[in-house]
């Protein structure tokens, strides 16, 4: 008595179903989601500056939106050591992306902000990613594009908890 198997259902390496098809492939979606993120990423950090890092662009974007903030604030939203902050950031102002001044609260701390060039560029690469994603995404429904924002916001919100 064999085990029926539907089409594209996903198989433990015992030979197996696995009782969990549904999240695998989350997942494999997800990993290549991601995969391609982090190239798009690298080629919108040179679009604002050939010199610009990858990760440092998503500093400029958080910048972008949120405004002026401390370096502990933004090395815990990206998930990085203070070492690691610092390096980013000093590269990012060398570029003149950034500028740092001292905070009024607190004289120990410094606040980091785009400079008008940074916030320039930073416009630049963005219209042309979402115009990226207006003509790749055209057969699509507009309320598709909105569902699918609507469940990764939801998935964003779920995986910071």
């Amino acid at each position: 008595m064999g085990a029926h198997v539907h089409k594209g259902e996903d198989r433990s390496d015992s030979g197996i179903p696995d009782p969990d098809p549904e999240y695998l492939s989350l997942e494999r979606e997800l990993t290549f989601l991601l995969r391609r993120a982090r190239a798009n990423q690298g080629e919108m950090a040179r679009e604002v500056h050939p010199d610009l890092e990858s990760a440092a662009y998503g500093l400029l974007v958080r910048l972008d939106e949120y405004g002026r903030q401390r370096a502990t604030e933004l090395a815990a939203y990206i998930g990085v050591g203070k070492a690691t902050m610092s390096r980013q950031l000093r590269a990012l102002e060398e570029l003149g992306l950034i500028a740092r001044e001292p905070d009024p609260a607190d004289g120990r701390a410094w606040l980091v902000d785009v400079t008008d060039e940074g916030r320039r560029r930073v416009a630049h690469v963005r219209e042309a990613r979402r115009a990226r994603y207006v003509s790749q995404l055209s057969h699509w429904d507009r309320r598709e594009v909105a569902e699918l924002a609507r469940l990764l916001h939801q998935l964003n919100g779920v995986m910071e908890k």
